[in-house]
């Protein structure tokens, strides 16, 4: 909230929960040029009802569009407000400009999926110091004034690492981490070594190929499995993978050497395309993050500070230490392990239907795809 509106805000707080629905709302969202080059897409709602602006890092990805921004969006403008938003298509240039945009637009929240947490810095503190509150969403942002909203990630690695590790207690390993700039990248790899360093320390597992990932880009992963498969004459007996598109990328390295399927790999984000790969067993498991729930959480929370700035005063919030040693006001929510064993919870969730998931399975050979 900016600081000249802060009185008008709480005065019309009554007002902005009764604004949702009126006769005046506009349904979908309407598609705007912002001075960045960036799209940005408004939906209609309310009348003088909090403004939230989000700043994507990159749209293009299957999740933000199809779980996360409908979560967002639902929640704003079912409390009265309205939703504006920007795409930075994997630009930290792009990402800065896109924010100052969003605030000149009349957010009163802004809400960051950072390109780089580090870039975002100067432009999320900024924000603040203009009044505007900030919410660090799904990524790192180490501004102590801004809320930090996201998954448990090191307990993500954790998950991946568990089932792989009981699959697979001793060997080869590669691992295929994240893009270098995203901190969530080194929490996965943290988790990692939670439950296979002891194995790594006795030399029961030999880390023979591990590295950053541009982008969190499949290409590149590709890439970089097939150098590690020649590297080490095919003689690799784990994958962590620390999402489903990079595992799609090792699984298309590993499938022209006849080993999909054979070497275990993991992933997360429960995207469509590899709840299959589970379902057909080229891939292991993901984690499933609801995004619909973790975007339902940052639009109730943009309220919040809608009416009162103070990020400490939203509710179910811990304090997490950064790697950098910053106290963030934070919510990290619980992942959940998907295997063939369980494929039945994202069926009975919504997250996708049977045909899409059972799509070149043998019917009956797992419980999922009768």
């Amino acid at each position: 909230m900016k600081v000249q509106r802060a009185a008008s805000v709480l005065l019309v707080a009554g007002l902005v929960l009764a604004a949702c629905g009126g006769d005046d709302d506009t349904s979908g969202p309407v598609e705007d040029t912002s001075d960045s080059g960036a799209t940005a897409t408004t939906a209609a709602s309310g009348d003088d009802g909090c403004v939230v602006g989000v700043s994507w890092n990159n749209y293009q990805e299957e999740r933000w569009a199809k779980w996360d921004e409908p979560g967002i969006q639902g929640a704003v403008e079912a409390g009265g407000g309205t939703y504006i938003s920007n795409d930075a298509k994997s630009s930290t240039e792009t990402q800065a400009s896109n924010i100052e945009n969003l605030i000149s637009q009349g957010a009163d929240v802004v809400i960051v999926l950072a390109q780089d947490g580090g870039a975002a810095l100067p432009s999320v503190a900024s924000a603040i110091d203009q009044g505007v509150p900030v919410i660090a969403y799904d990524r790192l942002i180490e501004e102590p004034r801004a809320f930090y909203l996201t998954f448990d990630n090191i307990e993500v690695g954790r998950i991946e690492a568990r089932e792989i590790f009981a699959r697979v207690p001793t060997g080869n390993y590669v691992i295929i981490k994240g893009n270098s700039a995203d901190a969530n990248a080194d929490f996965l790899r943290e988790g990692y070594e939670d439950v296979i360093g002891e194995a790594v320390a006795a030399g029961d597992i030999t880390i023979v190929g591990e590295t950053y990932t541009d982008n969190w880009d499949p290409a590149v992963a590709q890439a970089s499995m097939e150098q590690f498969l020649t590297a080490n004459d095919n003689d690799i007996q784990a994958v962590l993978s620390e999402n489903d598109g990079m595992a799609r990328g090792v699984i298309a390295a590993l499938d022209a050497q006849g080993l999909a399927g054979v070497i275990p790999v993991s992933g997360q984000d429960a995207e469509q395309a590899s709840l299959n790969a589970v379902a057909l067993g080229t891939q292991t498991l993901t984690v499933w993050k609801d995004g619909r729930e973790l975007g339902r959480v940052a639009g109730e929370a943009a309220l919040q500070l809608c009416s009162d700035p103070d990020v400490t005063k939203i509710p179910n919030t811990a304090i997490f230490t950064t790697p950098g040693g910053v106290d963030m006001t934070s919510n990290l929510l619980a992942p959940q392990p998907i295997t063939q064993d369980n494929l039945n919870l994202v069926l009975e969730a919504g997250w996708i239907d049977e045909a899409t998931l059972c799509d070149g399975v043998e019917a009956g050979s797992i419980a999922a795809c009768p």
